[in-house]
Parts: structure tokens; sequence; C-alpha cells
């Protein structure tokens, strides 16, 4: 298969192809893995019933998914990767502010998959807890490399494997039965802290792929339809991160271990073919990885790139970056490793203080403002109609993490409204005051309509 020569610069109508359809496969398959199982898991293990568990799962990804496949409608129509969209939000430099935040959310969610994968690794080749690690941060980086193509066909098979994997597995689990009264939805074992913080966490999952989902959108043909962009991503991620989801919850409520080695939890429940299903295991995680590893390095690519409006990227460099990155992730992973629970917890939650103020923003400009009108040969330019830096926006952006503080709650903090409510609802703020605040100050901003038939013609024509 051939290695994808194209990076962070615009795809000509005459490379597009393939259909809205797989992102359906893409989104399902990335997100049917055993990482997203601990999330399911985590609400059990607070104290939460699992019939609350699964309606506050159910809910968080309804809810988060509706703006990563907002962001995912974008890719299409302007044939660019997601986070080279926000340029026209905050400068062309100014942008490197959020991207170099998504980009610190990549690596960690990345080590975290190490982590969880060391065992099943472990499971199939007879290597130590590091090595283990190394291994899948090496093939991680291999796949990442190949790109965007090779990742679609992953999906595609995928989708359907861990879809017969994790039905069975669910199937088996129920088979053996659950300790009475698990299912309970009455009021009095209702923990309306513990509910949210589940909801949060779904969400969260789900929103974290915001920032790079228009990468695996930005080939398709301009053609497609927003609504058939938006709703095969949408029930893509919300059919596999809620089936895997639904299952962690039971299997904990069953009282399996899910969080400290989610993969062995499965493969045990295949006895005779445990270690087929340690290689699906691992594949299905490898592509979540592998989607995160390409676009730290497309994101970490937007940034550098801005200071001097270039558009391309070779092989070498792609190959340099990468390689830093999956450095810097396995050291992360390795250093982690024995303190998982803490770690998955505070990166889950901290994702939404600093990536659902960039997502309002975002869809706020593209849906309400701008309406889907921008030049993209501007984005590429730091001396062009976006500027180089937007301060308004990066006061507004900066304002909504600071409005967060006291309704965060982490680990190793707890705000004073968080004390006060019981839970962390910091989404709720990191939503609306971006959203609102931007709004006011462009609505009657005047838009730069010059994506004029010609000015578009000109760049394709250089692409």
């Amino acid at each position: 298969m051939d290695i994808e020569n194209r990076s962070i610069e615009f795809i000509p109508e005459n490379e597009r192809y393939g259909s809205a359809r797989r992102l359906f496969t893409i989104w399902c398959s990335a997100n049917m893995q055993v990482t997203t199982m601990v999330i399911g898991a985590l609400g059990i293990v607070a104290g939460l019933d699992l019939g609350w568990t699964c309606i506050g799962l159910i809910l968080g990804n309804l809810i988060g998914s509706i703006f990563m496949a907002a962001h995912s409608a974008q890719g299409p129509h302007l044939g660019i990767p997601q986070m080279i969209q926000s340029r026209a939000q905050f400068g062309v430099i100014g942008a490197g502010v959020p991207l170099g935040i998504v980009v610190i959310a990549y690596i960690l969610f990345t080590a975290a998959n190490g982590v969880v994968m060391r065992d099943s690794i472990k499971a199939v080749v007879s290597v130590s807890d590091n090595e283990a690690i190394i291994l899948f941060g090496a093939l991680t980086l291999v796949v990442g490399f190949i790109g965007y193509e090779l990742i679609h066909k992953i999906g595609a098979y995928m989708s359907a494997v861990s879809l017969v994997i994790f039905v069975v597995a669910g199937y088996v689990v129920l088979q053996k039965g659950l300790p009475a009264g698990v299912w309970d939805v009455s009021a009095h074992s209702f923990k309306f802290a513990t509910f949210c913080l589940v909801v949060t966490q779904a969400a969260s999952w789900t929103l974290g792929a915001g920032p790079y989902v228009a990468d695996y959108s930005r080939y398709l043909p301009s053609a497609i339809s927003t609504r058939s962009t938006f709703w095969y991503s949408y029930l893509g991620i919300v059919v596999g991160s809620g089936v895997v989801m639904l299952l962690g919850a039971v299997m904990a409520a069953a009282a399996m271990d899910v969080t400290t080695d989610p993969g062995s939890a499965i493969a045990k429940l295949f006895p005779g073919h445990s270690q087929l299903a340690y290689y699906v295991i691992i594949l299905g995680v490898l592509e979540w990885n592998v989607m995160n590893l390409y676009s730290s390095y497309m994101s970490t690519t937007t940034i550098f790139t801005g200071f001097k409006g270039a558009q391309q990227i070779g092989m070498l460099a792609k190959f340099v970056i990468m390689g830093i990155v999956a450095i810097i992730v396995t050291w992360i992973a390795i250093a982690a490793q024995y303190n998982f629970n803490a770690y998955f917890s505070d990166i889950l939650i901290g994702q939404v203080y600093v990536l659902v103020p960039w997502s309002a923003i975002n869809l706020v400009d593209y849906y309400l403002i701008r309406k889907g009108n921008y030049s993209v040969p501007a984005m590429y330019d730091v001396n062009g109609i976006y500027g180089k830096v937007n301060w308004s926006t990066l006061w507004i952006y900066g304002l909504a993490i600071i409005v967060q503080i006291p309704f965060m709650e982490l680990s190793f903090y707890k705000g004073p409204i968080d004390h006060l409510v019981g839970t962390d609802i910091a989404w709720l703020p990191a939503l609306v005051v971006p959203g609102v605040l931007y709004y006011l100050a462009n609505r009657n901003k005047q838009l730069h309509l010059d994506v004029q038939l010609g000015t578009q013609l000109a760049y394709k024509s250089r692409s």
C-alpha cells in the first residue's frame, strides 16, 4: 500500500474519493475497543448501580457525539485537516495555542492506550512490561506513517470483527449471571454526583475526537452532503463506543477486572481461543492509537508551519515528527503504568476543560457566523485575511478555561462549586461561555466571503 503523500495541505477535488459510509466503519471500529470499555466500568467502580450507569453512559454518548459529528461534516466541504480550520478563528499563528493543548491531550491518550495494551501484548509475546509498551508504540508509528488509507481499511475490517468479539463477550457475561439488584434504577439507588460524572466521562470520550475528526473525512468528495457526513460519523461513534462502554459496565458489575487489564478480561471469556481474541483486541486499540498519533503529527505540523505559511511536509520530516511524538508517548506510558486509574481519570476529565471551549468557538464560527464560507488559501497565509493572531478569540478561550476552575474536580483539586454541587459540571460553562461570547463579538463582523470560483480554481491548480 502506498504511503500517504499529503499532510496538512488542501486536498484537490481530483484526489477526493470514497463515500460517507466509511465514516461509520472508522468511527465504529476505532471506539469498539477495550480502552473504551474502561470508561464504561468507571461508574461501577465509583459505586453507581448498573442501571443508572448504563443510562448515564448512553446519555453522555448521545450528547458528546453531536459535537464530534458536527466537526466531521467540515472535512469534505473544506478539504483540510480539522485544526487548520481553527486558523480562521484564532489566526494563523494564534491557532498554535489550542493546537498545543490538543497535541498534549493526544499524547496523554496515546500513552494511556499503551498502558492498557501492556498485558495483552505480553500475553502473545514474551516481553517485559516496558518492552510491551515500546513494541506497541513501534507498531503505532509504522501504521501511522503509512497514513490515511491504511487507517480506513483497518477500520473497515475491524468494525465487523470487533463487533463479533464484543457481542459474544457480552452474551457470555450475561449467561453467567449478575448479582441481584444491580439493574436497580429506583430513586434511592440514584447518586447524583456519580451519575453526572459518568455522563461527563462518556461525553468527554466522544468530544475528544472533535479536534481531529475532519482529518478522516477531508478526502471525501465535496459533493457529499453535510447531513450524510454528520449522521454516518454520529452513528459510528455512538454505536461503537456505546456497545463497548455498556459491556464494560456489565463486566465491572459482574466483579471482573476491567480497569487494570481489560484485554485479558475479554480474552478469558474465550477459552481455547484466547490468543485469537488477544490479537483482535490489540488491533482494535492499535487503530485508535494510530489515529491519535496521526493527528498529533498533523496538529504539531500545523503549529510550526503557521510561522512560515508552509503547506506541505516531506516524508522524512513526517517520519521524524511522528517518531519524536511516539518516543514521548512511550516514555509517559512507561512512567504512568503503575498509577493508571488516577492518570486516566484525570486526562479524561481534563480534556473537557480545554477541548470543549475550542469546540464551541469552532462550531459557532462555522455554522452561525461564517456559515461554511472560508478562504482556504488564506488559512496558509500569515499575512492573509485571518491575521497572525486573533487576540479577542484567545481571550475568550482563556476566559472559558478560567471560569471552569470553580467547577473542576481532579484527583488533586476540587473547586468550590464542585464541593457545593457534589460533582464536576465544568462542561456546561465550557460550552456556553465561549460560544455565547464568540457569537456576540463576531455576529456583526464583515464576513470574508472571498472564496470565489477564480480563487478556488487558482488554488486547486497549484495543489
